[in-house]
């Protein structure tokens, strides 16, 4: 069966690295970029993120108000108080003028209550503007949606090669003894392999195409992350139906992080996000870090309403946040940054290892095709119907990779009938 099949995984695994070997080496340096960042942004915006260590604190209140003055004509959406001395409380505001998840951070001193600056947050983690380029770079190469394809077509493809690339290199030292180049490459393959896999499989949950089937079939089995009832609705509503809701004011800040804080909210870094339409107050903690703490409570009214831990949520759910926070380096700080520069660099280094070795033995230097064609005739009837609807279905749940594999198969089949000649001899190991 191994050799029956080495012909056909080894044409595969050279086409398809020779096809997406560029998006996969952008992506691996893009993504090794927004890594490494952190701590430059850190020191980048060191005026806003850090002020002198103070013994007096001005209520969390105040400093909401002061940042509000500073920004009269935005609205006001959420507070995260300083997690550490030295650190400063970001209060967050939406505005029209900002992009999609983008929130306007306005910085103030604890110590003082005064705001020392404001930077563009963007999403969840609240990322500053650096890290927002590098995100943006790495996901779609600054060129919207259209610039997502690249990143989902890497992901796409990256485990089917590494996958290929295992049992070529079993298949073929049960043959022959691999060149040196060939070893080089495929032994760099076996250390990167489960970095690989694990790219590619994270990545893909957050792809435009393959990444709403993930979310359905999340949705179906009952793996998605539980949500927070911030709609005031139920026992604690506090009000009743058809009176106006009770006005929410910053001042109430200092009451709701006390009761959130009561209520198990420990960590040090949390988002205090303001009720919406006379719901409740969210208080969610944001440690991405490990131990992970994504714990949240609705409190309205002094009262915690509803709550959710993350030790109740479902395996596949708590799963895919370590994925992606190990994805975007932040799971085990900066050893986490460490393993992916490392990562990174490997697939950098097999693509331009294999773009070498395609190099060396190309056709105008007379070895004739790589790979020549028609290598699924050695494979046994049932097995290859078997795989054909193992590809089908793996194409129709991730769509890029289905539709390259199509495109790739129609372009073959033209390309053979127009260059229809007799077989071509097996080929020959790569020179070194």
């Amino acid at each position: 069966m191994t050799e029956s099949w080495r012909g056909l995984v080894l044409r595969f695994h050279f086409y398809a690295g020779v096809l997406v070997g560029p998006f996969v080496v952008i992506a691996a340096l893009t993504g090794v970029l927004y890594a490494a960042t952190p701590q430059l942004e850190s020191w980048l915006y060191s005026d806003q993120l850090r002020v002198p260590v103070s013994e007096q604190t001005v209520p969390l209140s105040r400093q909401v108000e002061a940042a509000v003055a500073a920004q009269p004509d935005a609205t006001l959406a959420a507070v995260r108080p300083a997690p550490e001395p030295g650190a400063t409380t970001r209060v967050l505001f939406t505005s029209p003028e900002l992009g999609e998840s983008e929130r306007l951070a306005v910085f103030v001193d604890p110590g003082t209550g005064a705001v020392v600056g404001d930077l563009v947050a963007y999403g969840s983690s609240g990322v500053l503007p650096l890290r927002t380029t590098l995100d943006n770079l790495h996901r779609d190469l600054l060129l919207g949606e259209a610039g997502r394809l690249y990143s989902e077509l890497a992901a796409s493809w990256l485990w089917v090669v590494a996958l290929g690339g295992v049992f070529l290199w079993f298949a073929r030292r049960r043959a022959v003894r691999p060149k040196p180049a060939v070893r080089r490459h495929a032994v760099l393959g076996l250390w990167v392999l489960v970095g690989a896999l694990f790219l590619s499989a994270t990545g893909l949950t957050w792809s435009k195409y393959a990444g709403e089937n993930v979310a359905d079939l999340r949705k179906a089995f009952g793996w998605t992350t539980p949500s927070l009832n911030v709609s005031g609705s139920g026992d604690h509503a506090g009000h009743t139906p058809g009176t106006s809701a009770p006005t929410t004011a910053p001042s109430e800040v200092d009451t709701v992080l006390a009761v959130a804080r009561a209520a198990g909210i420990d960590a040090k870094s949390v988002e205090i996000g303001l009720p919406v339409e006379g719901g409740a107050w969210k208080v969610a903690e944001v440690e991405r870090g490990w131990p992970t703490q994504v714990d949240s409570v609705a409190v309205l009214h002094g009262v915690v309403v509803d709550q959710v831990r993350f030790a109740d949520y479902p395996l596949m759910a708590k799963l895919t946040r370590w994925g992606i926070d190990a994805h975007m380096g932040v799971l085990f700080g900066w050893v986490n940054q460490l393993l992916l520069l490392a990562l990174g660099a490997g697939l950098v280094a097999l693509v331009v290892l294999g773009y070498r070795m395609w190099w060396r033995r190309r056709p105008t230097r007379g070895f004739g095709r790589p790979v020549p064609r028609g290598r699924w005739r050695k494979v046994p009837p049932v097995q290859l119907v078997v795989v054909l609807v193992v590809a089908a279905a793996v194409g129709w749940f991730v769509p890029l990779f289905g539709l390259s594999l199509l495109a790739f198969l129609v372009v073959d089949a033209l390309l053979a009938t127009r260059r229809a000649k007799p077989a071509e001899p097996e080929p020959a190991e790569e020179p070194v």
